[in-house]
Parts: structure tokens; C-alpha cells; sequence
């Protein structure tokens, strides 16, 4: 009875500098189902790994310019290369060639004259853990992505894309730590759309909605790289600025008001303008020494330019006396 094919396509390369030895391994193999492919030198074997990997080496020791140990050696210390399983075949069956083959890398070791039932069960053996460790690394990167995902979503606002209230708190405590440290300027600013409640009484939710995703690209397209912009809560946004002084997070923030009073929101046949107002802090502040304080002095600021008339700009540095004693005192 003719014996059925037990491979499932898996590819092999059979690496030996005897044309004979090939032959007889490729012909008993490709029988059995695997996809058989040779080289005759371990330069000519390590061009096809890097090229086609294949799912298992059968990798003689003893070949001219490089032997089986090096080009083990080269294959498994790749951090380009996925696991190959790798069986070195050779005469030298003595305990100390053993122990440098697999010191080498190699996963298993075949001795000739080869015995073909015991190298057909090693290469099963050989190919069952590799489809394991495969499939454990498809695992591995599928947690890892949905690992990133729920990161993501856990500290992203759901409607505009922006950090959310707790990691901007997060944030803030980082930056502000990093500037106590390094001395280096942080500016604060917190913006509120002006009358959006107007929006969703007039318009409806779906329309606010839009106000402010689009406010959120606005700040995130005016921002740097290196700015981190969030939904502090319902319309109001705050930007932490590293390296930022008061003045130039006072220009950002004067940007960032003129292209919301410039925009057209649309919501389908719906248009609305709107107007935005900022407060703008930065650390060293003489009043601040805390992130909370620097967060507190920029609303602060953000309320006396909503008193001011809104869709205006106010730097700590800008506020009243009296207003600076009685954040003070608070």
C-alpha cells in the first residue's frame, strides 16, 4: 500500500554540498507532502532564508567556506528572521559536536547514516513546534494590538479624538514635573466655545457635536507636535504647551481663536459661526506651584475673558490685582 502524504505544503530547505544527498532527501520528502527546496553551500542557504524563509532547515555540518554551525549561528542570531526550526545532519555524533551544534542554535540533531523513519518523525516533530510558536506569535501580536487599542480608547475622548479629562490630569502632572526639573517654560491654555449651549437649544445635539469635532481639529491642526490637546469637559479644551512661555502660549492661543471665529460649522444644511475663549497660564508663575494651581490661574484667566465680552484672549499676567490676591488667598 502506497503511504499518503503527511506534509501540508511546508516548506523545507535542504542544505548539503553532496548532489546525491540532496537528491535522496528531496525525493524522499517531496514525497511525503513538504515542498522541498536545496541549497549546495551555507552562503547559497542563508541568500534563500533571507529571501524565502522556510518553515524548517535540514542543515549538513560539514560543507567548504561555512559550516552547518555558522550558518546556524547567523540564521538564529537574525532579529530579522521569524523561528525556524533547524536540524543539523552530520557523521559527528560525539557528545562535545553535540553540544556545539545546539550551542550554535540548532533544534535538533540528525546523525548518518541518516534513518529516514526517525528524520521523517523528527521533521514532524520539528514542524509541529514551529506551527505552535507560530501560532503563539500571531497570538502574541494580536494581543498587543488590541492591548493598544484599548489603550487608545481608554485615554481618548469617544467624539473628537482628543485625550480625555483623567489622562490630560495625567499629562499635565508629567509636563509639569519635567518643567519643576529642567526649568524649562510650560504655558496652559483653556479654551471654552462661547454660547454653545445656544447650539444644541437651537440647533440640537448632533450639531453640537460636530462644533466640536471640529473645534478639536482646529487646535489639533494648529498645535505642534510636541502639544498635547485634550476635551477638558462638555466645550471646554485644554492644551499643554512644553517649552512654552506665557506670551507664546498667548499666540497660540490668539490662533487658535481666529480660525473658530473664521470657520463655517456645518451640519448638512445646517451652518453655525461660533467664537471661542482662552485662558493662558504658564509655570514659573509666581503664583503657581502646583499643576493644579497652573490649571486654576489659566480658568482663571478663561473667566475674565468670558466677563471681558468672550471670543477674546487673557494671560495670567493680564488679570487684575485683585483678581491675582484673591486666586492668592484661594
Amino acid at each position: 500500500m502506497t503511504q499518503a502524504p503527511v506534509g501540508q505544503g511546508e516548506r523545507i530547505l535542504v542544505v548539503d554540498d553532496h548532489e546525491d544527498n540532496l537528491e535522496i532527501l528531496r525525493a524522499r520528502l517531496s514525497s511525503r507532502g513538504y515542498v522541498v527546496d536545496t541549497a549546495r553551500n551555507g552562503l547559497e542557504a542563508l541568500a534563500k532564508v533571507h529571501a524565502n524563509p522556510p518553515h524548517l532547515i535540514l542543515l549538513d555540518v560539514m560543507m567548504p567556506q561555512m559550516d552547518g554551525y555558522e550558518v546556524a549561528r547567523r540564521i538564529k542570531n537574525d532579529p530579522t528572521l521569524p523561528f525556524i526550526p533547524i536540524i543539523l545532519v552530520t557523521a559527528r555524533d560525539s557528545t562535545e559536536d553535540k553540544v556545539e551544534g545546539l550551542d550554535a542554535g540548532a533544534d535538533d540533531y540528525l546523525t548518518k547514516p541518516i534513518n529516514f523513519p526517525e528524520l521523517e518523525a523528527r521533521v514532524r516533530s520539528m514542524l509541529r513546534i514551529k506551527r505552535l510558536q507560530d501560532e503563539l506569535e500571531q497570538k502574541t501580536r494580536e494581543l498587543e494590538l488590541a492591548n493598544k487599542r484599548l489603550r487608545k480608547l481608554s485615554i481618548t475622548d469617544g467624539l473628537t479624538g482628543l485625550f480625555n479629562h483623567r489622562h490630560m490630569h495625567e499629562l499635565l502632572h508629567e509636563e509639569f514635573e519635567r518643567a519643576r526639573r529642567t526649568g524649562r517654560p510650560l504655558a496652559v491654555v483653556m479654551f471654552d466655545l462661547d454660547h454653545f449651549k445656544r447650539v444644541n437649544d437651537t440647533h440640537g445635539h448632533p450639531t453640537g457635536d460636530v462644533v466640536l469635532y471640529e473645534t478639536a481639529k482646529i487646535l489639533q491642526e494648529t498645535a505642534r507636535e510636541i502639544d498635547m490637546i485634550g476635551r477638558y469637559g462638555g466645550e471646554e479644551f485644554l492644551a499643554l504647551l512644553p517649552d512654552t512661555s506665557e506670551s507664546q502660549g498667548r499666540a497660540f492661543a490668539e490662533r487658535v481663536r481666529q480660525r473658530v471665529a473664521e470657520h463655517v460649522f456645518r451640519d448638512e444644511a445646517t451652518e453655525v459661526r461660533m467664537t471661542i475663549s482662552a485662558g493662558v497660564a504658564a509655570y514659573r508663575h509666581p503664583a503657581v506651584d502646583s499643576p493644579g494651581e497652573l490649571v486654576r490661574l489659566a480658568d482663571a484667566a478663561l473667566y475674565h475673558a468670558k466677563r471681558g465680552g468672550r471670543n477674546r484672549v487673557v494671560a495670567a499676567s493680564e488679570l487684575p490685582v485683585e483678581v491675582l490676591q484673591e486666586f492668592a488667598a484661594s
